[in-house]
């Protein structure tokens, strides 16, 4: 595994770590309603975005690129 993925992972892993414990502590306290509100939603965009990246047109295309750089 080259180095930039293993960034890329564990920099994504730390964020939804971090983005659930908030979204958590919000639904915990119980007086936040608008706020939950808000992460949710972007908690639901962010889903979305990663759902169209891994199967989206986005995922062929760097599939492509990945064939054409391996090319002597």
């Amino acid at each position: 595994m080259k180095n930039k993925n293993l960034f890329q992972y564990i920099l994504g892993s730390i964020i939804v770590v971090c983005f659930f414990a908030a979204f958590g502590f919000l639904i915990y306290r119980g007086d936040y309603q608008e706020e939950v509100s808000i992460v949710l939603g972007a908690i639901v965009g962010a889903f979305t975005a990663i759902v169209s990246y891994y199967f989206g047109s986005s995922k062929g295309s760097a599939d492509k690129n990945d064939i054409i750089n391996k090319k002597p």
